[in-house]
């Protein structure tokens, strides 16, 4: 049968090749609209994200199911579905992706699709949409699948209908219930748009009734290349506050063999979780919630199967970079120790680094307290490790702030010492708004402390220009020294050789390291400094920086809060320190560094 079978209205059926190339229409008219979609987005939080959210889960299934033939519409729908769960985010994203789910799971052995296999299909779809939340809403998205699936149901009743007619009658009842959502939601009304979730699903099927009127012509004319993050000018409605206490949009994928969607929420909403999203079937489960510690969703989950693809979006700093569109976001990497003050008070995004400890993954901070990192550490029989952020962690955050901010710097671990910049930078490509990955040549406090000064610099309104001017001042004048108090970490994990560990325990020395020009961490020298490494170190440092300047400094320690304030003590003994910070280094400088190290990051302050 010919492949355009579905632009044929007396048809009585449509053939997988149809239908693959009207979902390849219908997926294009979404993604083409995100930004469109991204401005109404009030609900159920005002984060501007749908339309890039419902763009990135048909984009999973535009680049795997719908890449390839299929033989059969059941085998078609039951691919898209699975390269939907994989790829969603975000509320929407894993709603369409749960209603693709379901039209999958009742066409397993069809070969072609008519008016009843239609109507069931949606049918299912629809139900499996609702199921997937905790919480179900109407004037949401809901209502109009279920518009939608009810005129699809009256269709198969009526004898004669065609896949073309039912479609066509099914989409007009779905344009009404779209337009009827204000009415049902106090928010939209009072912002003056449909529900973003419920607008993007239309524009989902007005795509597909393009093919089916206009066949492979309208498929050429939709086949141009589509970019996310295009220019959408400030999020116009920001008007609904963020629960302070959820914070975090939180997601991951669940693999396993039997998982109880039941159970898995009800252990989701014990753990806290709001505006849950539970998408999927038995093998593969897409997990969407808020909540103020991302963690106690990833380890709720990893009790039904093997948890992968994790994030842990801060909505707040969502609706400040939504508030702020004149200024410059600031954005950098938690490899940098940020203090969590300096973070919020000037905005500064964090990506988190990967840390994997006793076989499982987790985010840096967000998704493993440092704490109890370094507790498990000591417990564990193998070395924990790290990996940069996927240019997929980078390209959503820079998505999100350049949705509403003019420009962005990132400010990237140093070149030789991690990936993680040559990755936010494969994510900075084909981005619509100026966005600058800066080389920091530096890690942790030294990287931290450039952050901050760009962070200070845009709230005080400096153009992207100005910023990394200053940036670039900075890079040679900021120092930064790490003291390993335990070797067997670095040397366990290559990075120290095997012959320093006797060298240091027979001499007493214990080693320093320095970040040098090039932003490389080297051996620097070796102090007698057991029981005061903390002034030690303190009196080796003040000798390197030059003398009478002003100096912002960070402080980091692992695990060893007592030494970390000595240091700090010692150091403003003999250096004026205009601002200092003393934190706990995170997982991913910890897991390489080991317990009890300290850093000192210098920097000459502002005038």
């Amino acid at each position: 049968m010919h492949a355009t079978t579905l632009v044929q209205s007396a048809s009585p059926v449509v053939t997988a090749a149809a239908l693959r190339r009207a979902l390849i229409v219908g997926a294009r008219r979404v993604i083409a609209a995100s930004d469109e979609l991204n401005r109404i987005n009030v609900f159920p939080v005002p984060d501007g994200d749908t339309g890039n959210n419902l763009a990135a889960t048909l984009g999973a299934v535009l680049g795997g199911a719908l890449s390839r033939r299929s033989r059969q519409v059941g085998e078609l729908l039951e691919q898209v579905g699975e390269d939907a769960i994989d790829g969603a985010r975000g509320n929407s994203g894993a709603i369409m992706a749960q209603f693709l789910v379901g039209l999958g799971e009742r066409l397993r052995q069809r070969q072609v699709l008519d008016v009843d296999g239609m109507a069931v299909a949606v049918r299912r779809g629809a139900e499996a949409a609702r199921a997937a939340l905790a919480h179900p809403v109407e004037g949401t998205v809901l209502s109009v699948i279920e518009a939608f699936s009810s005129a699809l149901d009256d269709a198969a009743r009526r004898s004669g209908s065609t896949p073309r007619v039912a479609f066509a009658g099914a989409l007009a009842r779905a344009r009404a219930a779209l337009a009827a959502t204000p009415s049902q939601m106090a928010v939209l009304q009072r912002a003056g748009v449909v529900d973003a979730g419920a607008r993007g699903f239309v524009l989902w099927l007005e795509g597909i009734d393009d093919y089916a009127e206009g066949g492979l012509a309208t498929l050429r004319e939709h086949g141009g290349a589509l970019q996310l993050g295009q220019d959408v000018g400030p999020a116009a409605h920001v008007h609904e506050d963020v629960d302070p206490a959820r914070r975090y949009c939180t997601e991951c994928l669940i693999a396993g063999a039997a998982i109880d969607r039941a159970a898995l929420r009800a252990a989701l909403e014990a753990a806290g979780a709001d505006s849950l999203v539970i998408a999927g079937n038995a093998k593969r489960v897409r997990v969407h919630g808020h909540i103020g510690q991302p963690q106690r969703i990833f380890d709720a989950a990893a009790s039904f199967g093997q948890v992968a693809a994790m994030k842990a979006d801060d909505m707040l700093l969502q609706l400040r970079s939504a508030q702020s569109p004149e200024r410059v976001a600031v954005l950098t990497d938690s490899g940098s120790d940020l203090p969590d003050a300096l973070a919020e008070q000037y905005g500064i995004h964090v990506v988190p680094v990967r840390v994997s400890l006793d076989g499982r993954d987790y985010l840096d901070r967000l998704g493993l307290g440092v704490g109890e990192f370094y507790r498990r550490m000591q417990a564990s029989a193998a070395l924990p490790t790290t990996s940069q952020p996927p240019a997929g962690d980078f390209r959503r955050v820079f998505e999100n702030v350049l949705g509403c901010q003019h420009a962005a710097v990132y400010i990237g671990i140093s070149r030789p010492l991690s990936g993680t910049l040559q990755s936010a930078e494969t994510a900075a490509r084909g981005q619509a708004r100026p966005l600058h990955c800066f080389d920091s040549g530096n890690v942790s406090a030294g990287q931290a402390l450039l952050a901050w000064r760009a962070g200070e610099l845009a709230a005080a309104g400096a153009d992207l220009a100005t910023i990394e001017q200053e940036l670039q001042r900075l890079r040679p004048l900021t120092r930064m020294f790490a003291m390993a108090r335990d070797i067997q970490h670095a040397v366990r994990g290559g990075r120290i050789p095997r012959w320093a560990a006797p060298l240091v325990r027979w001499t007493g020395l214990t080693p320093v390291a320095a970040i040098n020009a090039k932003g490389e961490l080297r051996l620097a020298t070796g102090l007698f400094a057991r029981a005061h490494a903390p002034e030690a170190l303190a009196r080796y440092v003040s000798r390197q920086v030059p003398p009478g300047l002003r100096w912002r400094a960070i402080i980091g320690h692992a695990d060893a809060a007592d030494d970390g304030a000595r240091l700090l003590a010692a150091l403003q003994a003999r250096l004026t320190l205009t601002d200092a910070h003393c934190i706990e280094i995170g997982p991913a400088i910890g897991a390489h560094a080991g317990p009890g190290t300290l850093l000192v990051g210098l920097q000459p302050a502002p005038d």
